[in-house]
């Protein structure tokens, strides 16, 4: 599901920081030295997922990581620059669970060197350094305790309702352009959604121009609106899934964060 995080949502909650800290440690520790082993293939396109949520410019290095985190025998990938947040799960083989933080680029960079061949990736929790192996390469990449790396929550007590990937797209490229990119307006950035009982509709304004789509949806619970970041929906719509693909998109009750969830993305 990607998130994108509006308003004072890009705050983290510092109890709740603090929470997740104390619970990975244990959970961490005693799995000890990560071992997994994915496709070269696989690995590649979820870094090219994520790596559009991560932070370019940010007084806190790292935002520019990639987290890479062994989760109910997949591989999960995560990055956030606190405003978009991006999760995506990959197969692969999990011998022993762990987690790490990763230089985005240099990452995405090695893989993409690589041949199209199998991965083991196995983590050296003293160093916090990851070794690469595949076929006859061989790297090793230092990175951070994933314990520093922000929360991408996803709320798993309202239901969400849902929309083809093909609408979904439409709508953004028809309304996002028209939201301003002068940051003297923030709110003009943004794209207005309104979820009604039956319908979505998205409007986008920059003082010369207004942009709307209505479109009659099923399955909402709360009606509600909010104002999403321009550049969150367009990165959203640069996911490449099948247009007959399913979308669930589930505002959260203050109204701070909006998630969608695609096939393995959220």
């Amino acid at each position: 599901m990607v998130s994108t995080c509006l308003n004072s949502a890009c705050k983290i909650e510092r109890s709740r920081y603090n929470i997740f800290v104390i619970l990975t440690f244990v959970i961490w520790s005693r799995g000890g030295a990560m071992r997994i082993s994915c496709m070269q293939e696989s690995l590649a396109k979820g870094l090219a997922i994520v790596g559009r949520a991560v932070a370019t410019r940010s007084t806190l290095p790292i935002l520019s990581n990639i987290m890479l985190a062994s989760d109910n025998g997949r591989l999960k990938l995560s990055a956030t620059n606190l405003e978009i947040g991006i999760n995506c799960w990959i197969g692969a083989k999990v011998d022993q669970e762990g987690a790490i933080t990763l230089p985005s680029r240099i990452l995405a960079d090695l893989v993409n060197s690589l041949p199209p061949e199998r991965i083991d990736l196995q983590l050296v929790v003293r160093t916090n350094t990851l070794n690469l192996k595949c076929g006859r390469l061989e790297a090793n990449i230092k990175g951070n305790d994933a314990q520093e790396f922000p929360l991408i929550l996803v709320p798993d007590d309202e239901k969400p309702f849902l929309l083809t990937a093909s609408v979904l797209h439409q709508m953004i490229d028809q309304v996002a352009f028209a939201a301003a990119t002068d940051e003297s307006r923030p709110v003009l950035t943004g794209v207005l959604a309104d979820i009604g009982a039956e319908s979505l509709t998205l409007a986008a304004a920059d003082g010369y121009r207004l942009s709307v789509r209505k479109e009659t949806v099923a399955g909402v619970e709360r009606e509600t609106s909010v104002v999403i970041p321009a550049k969150a929906l367009q990165e959203l719509r640069r996911v490449n899934i099948a247009d007959d693909a399913t979308v669930s998109m589930l505002v959260s009750k203050n109204r701070n964060q909006v998630f969608f969830h695609l096939d393995d993305v959220d």
